[in-house]
């Protein structure tokens, strides 16, 4: 992606004088891309639920109506930032918020869980016009002197998306149906068009770099069914299945071919040379990992909170903001501690909290005191942030400062990336686990409910339900198999937070001098975003 420089042209007087406003209204077309996932994270459950209170969607659908969103937005991002390059940033910007505000519309309104997936891709597609458009546009219209503060202000949009998503999520499901999560998009979808036809002023860059559609076609191609093969078999709890080995093989190997091709391209979506450099690639390794950790972990919590614990929607929204609130707290403070003690410690601390966090859960049950899930979420959030600004000083330094621009886009690609695996991957191990704990409970089940009630703890309350006083059996042992799939899932996590821990303490570099901080602060949130 073409890095939006600040032009050495006097930005117009009109549209210096209105460019606090300008960064309101990016900040809102911002806020809704992001808080569209945090909303989706505590409507999960709700979507499970058999009609009509919900979908009736299974795990994996659930699973692939969140990816669905990911690998689309991850996907197009370098495209999207060129294709705002070339034909105009306020240009990409309003049709992508148009194509977010279209498929936030028709995802309210889907019949099956079939819709929901292809209306969620459609949301991504408009997303990943957005979110490059909203940095690029910034940048246009403050001098470089403002440049630092306004992009803080504009990465504190996502934190404050991230702490307000669940909570606003919680609120539609306790007083309307589960579609409202999106349909409550389409009003701010529309105030930000307003506002941006009449505020924000277009630009392009006056030499864009080409797309790249046979890089982007490979890519989307390749993650997608090394994925489809992951979540494949964790529906059938068998990673043996041929089908299952053959899908994720020919994930890899379009993967692999789309390396090479990237690697040959004059104009390719990503530059790979970039990765022959082992601090760049550890540092861009430690964001995928923490992602990986924070969706898979959120998962299976929305289950664990909702289905067992029996919280409401609301109620599990208010129990995840310590996670968020720890982010916004010591996200900005971070800093003092790469200080004193550099980033390779920072960091590393940063990921063992994350791995003791993921390995607490399992010890947490039915009966556990809430508050101590309360003090692992503000833990995990915490060493998050003490993870993410690090890293984000780390990449900065690793690249030439003529490359931010790519250096954000690849921070944000996996981000995206490390999400998306990460709920296909702990998600499977979830649906593995779960189905092989609860089989030998389900046996006096005719052939069919059978199949359907292993699926995952919301197919097997459903049957209860249905069953009436002969199905209130399955409660107990429906519990008790979800808790130990809770349990090996936080396991298999912790363990990759470890190996993300052993690989920036081998490769990040460690204290930074001070004349690297000086020259790097003013890029460390555009990288970090």
């Amino acid at each position: 992606m073409t890095t939006p420089a600040a032009s050495t042209d006097r930005i117009p007087e009109a549209v210096h004088r209105r460019r606090w406003a300008i960064l309101g209204v990016l900040m809102l077309s911002l806020l809704i891309v992001v808080l569209d996932n945090s909303i989706l994270n505590v409507a999960i459950k709700t979507i499970s639920t058999p009609a009509p209170t919900g979908l009736g969607a299974t795990q994996s659908e659930l699973e692939w109506a969140i990816n669905a969103y990911t690998l689309v937005f991850a996907g197009l991002l370098f495209t999207a930032g060129l294709l705002g390059d070339r034909l105009g940033r306020k240009k990409v910007l309003l049709g992508g918020l148009a194509v977010f505000g279209i498929g936030s519309a028709l995802a309210a309104e889907s019949g099956s869980p079939t819709q929901l997936i292809a209306f969620r891709a459609l949301m991504g597609l408009g997303a990943a016009f957005v979110m490059p458009a909203t940095l690029a546009v910034l940048m246009n219209v403050f001098e470089r002197e403002e440049q630092p503060k306004a992009i803080g202000i504009w990465a504190g949009g996502v934190g404050l998306a991230i702490a307000i998503g669940p909570i606003t999520g919680g609120v539609l499901l306790d007083h309307f149906w589960w579609g409202s999560v999106f349909l409550i998009n389409v009003p701010i979808v529309l105030l930000a068009l307003a506002l941006m036809l009449w505020l924000v002023p277009d630009s392009r860059d006056p030499n864009p770099g080409r797309v790249d559609p046979v890089g982007v076609v490979l890519s989307v191609i390749g993650l997608v069914l090394l994925v489809y093969g992951i979540i494949k078999g964790g529906q059938l709890a068998d990673f043996t299945d041929p089908k299952v080995l053959a899908t994720i093989a020919a994930g890899l190997l379009v993967l692999a071919a789309f390396v090479v091709f990237e690697k040959r391209s004059d104009h390719p979506s990503i530059d790979v040379t970039y990765f022959r450099n082992k601090v760049f690639s550890a540092a861009i390794g430690a964001i995928a990992l923490v992602f990986f950790a924070l969706m898979g972990v959120t998962f299976f919590s929305v289950f664990y909170t909702q289905s067992v614990r029996g919280y409401t929607p609301l109620q599990t929204g208010l129990l995840m903001l310590p996670l968020a609130a720890a982010q916004m707290i010591f996200a900005p403070r971070a800093r003092l501690l790469v200080d004193r003690f550099g980033n390779r410690a920072t960091t590393t601390a940063g990921m063992l909290v994350i791995a003791a966090m993921l390995a607490a859960f399992a010890a947490l049950d039915a009966d556990t005191p809430i508050w101590l899930l309360e003090v692992i979420f503000f833990l995990m959030g915490t060493g998050m942030a003490h993870i993410m600004t690090p890293v984000s000083v780390v990449i900065m330094q690793a690249l030439p400062r003529e490359k931010a621009g790519s250096a954000s886009a690849l921070s944000n690609t996996f981000r995206q990336v490390g999400g998306a695996l990460g709920i296909a991957v702990l998600g499977s191990v979830l649906s593995t686990a779960y189905r092989t704990g609860i089989e030998d409970k389900l046996g006096a089940l005719p052939a069919g409910l059978r199949e359907t009630a292993g699926e995952s703890i919301e197919a097997t309350l459903g049957v209860a339900a249905r069953l009436g006083p002969r199905g209130e059996g399955l409660v107990g042992p429906a519990n008790d198999a979800f808790l130990h799939a809770m349990h090996v899932t936080a396991l298999c996590g912790a363990a990759v937070a470890v190996l993300g821990a052993l690989v920036v303490a081998l490769f990040l570099p460690g204290r930074p001098t001070q004349g690297q901080q000086g020259e790097k602060e003013p890029h460390l949130v555009t990288a970090g975003e």
